[in-house]
């Protein structure tokens, strides 16, 4: 008698437990919870400069050597446009550099 009152109340239980899951189921439908590790740095992604201030002050002098320096302007072109072998492309690059 103990046995089936135990059965009957093991399989009470499963049915309960079981009823409840499709309900616990339907109130996570169409939520989408995105977890992510936060930010990731890798070498290249940060100034060695070490500040925004340092790289605008670079930037005007690269920009003022390649208005007032003939020499450096055309070794820009070269290094940067040399390897360029579509002669449109070519142009292009070439044109960038604009005085």
């Amino acid at each position: 008698m103990i046995k089936a009152v135990m059965k009957l109340a093991l399989t009470a239980a499963c049915l309960t437990a079981a009823a409840s899951l499709p309900a616990v189921h339907a109130q996570d439908a169409g939520v989408t919870k995105v977890i992510t590790n936060g930010p990731q740095v890798s070498p290249g992604d940060t100034s060695l400069s070490g500040s925004a201030r340092q790289n605008v002050i670079e930037s005007k002098q690269y920009e003022r050597l390649l208005q007032t320096n003939r020499a450096f302007r055309e070794a820009r072109m070269r290094k940067e446009c040399g390897s360029i072998s579509d002669p449109q492309l070519h142009q292009s690059c070439i044109a960038s550099f604009g005085r």
